[in-house]
């Protein structure tokens, strides 16, 4: 694998109030291999995503983007490598007082390094890809929970980055809803962008991703293929895949009190 082509993170620790969340984790998000990161609610997932967007720093270890260590470092060394990334956050996080064109063009507009005509442009252009090119003037209040998610990635993608993260992208949303968000995530990646989603939604994460990661107890037990992961013998990945009325206690006691 060559480091330039991917985002890793090694021997990584991270704790809250002294309770591990991340404990020893390495991890590697390889460009064009689309990756979900599977777990129970609460195991931990999206704080993968925020330590390798260096939103979070971690207790020990180290992320990087490429060849470039962002850990420890102040966000302005390392901008230029997080422009590579976009993520799409679980309830959207669309700015309310924005239309959704505004949404879409707004790191654009920030940036100043287009003129207006070009940002307009990629801006029908993205929701035009996603199918909401009519709510172009319509604010996030008056469009339904999955017209936001298809909102979000049209934002993430106004910025042409090579990898976009989901955090829980198909949470809330009905079985029409989730069959286009996993359609998007599938041409989103014929297009070339490497996806990593955070999700307990088997089925999503399967019609998406070709790599699996289980998190559990802050490590990483499991990590391969579909058909590796339902072949693991593994206890607590077959109880993810296969729960029973045990589950229920189960995964009470892992998660009480946990983030």
């Amino acid at each position: 694998m060559n480091s330039s082509h991917s985002i890793s993170m090694e021997k990584l620790c991270y704790s809250i109030n002294g309770r591990k969340i991340l404990e020893d984790f390495d991890f590697a998000l390889e460009r064009g291999v689309n990756r979900t990161i599977l777990g129970v609610s609460g195991a931990g997932k999206t704080t993968i995503l925020k330590l390798l967007l260096g939103l979070l720093q971690p207790d020990s270890g180290r992320v990087c983007i490429g060849d470039v260590c962002i850990t420890g470092q102040p966000e302005d060394r390392f901008m230029q490598q997080r422009k590579q990334i976009a993520i799409v956050f679980q309830g959207g996080a669309l700015f309310d007082s924005m239309t959704v064109g505004e949404n879409v063009g707004y790191r654009l507009f920030e940036a100043g390094q287009l003129s207006e005509a070009e940002i307009e442009r990629i801006v029908l252009e993205k929701l035009s890809f996603v199918g909401v090119d009519a709510a172009l003037n319509l604010y996030p209040s008056e469009l339904s929970g999955g017209m936001k998610k298809r909102v979000a990635i049209a934002r993430a993608l106004a910025a042409d980055p090579d990898y976009i993260f989901f955090d829980e992208p198909t949470t809330g949303l009905d079985p029409i809803g989730v069959y286009n968000i996993c359609n998007l995530m599938q041409r989103l990646q014929a297009e070339g962008k490497t996806t990593l989603m955070v999700t307990h939604d088997l089925a999503t994460a399967f019609a998406t991703s070709e790599r699996f990661t289980f998190l559990h107890q802050a490590r990483m037990i499991f990590e391969g293929t579909e058909m590796e992961m339902r072949n693991s013998r593994i206890p607590e990945v077959q109880e993810f895949l296969a729960p029973t009325v045990q589950s229920i206690f189960t995964q009470n006691m892992n998660t009480n009190g946990r983030q």
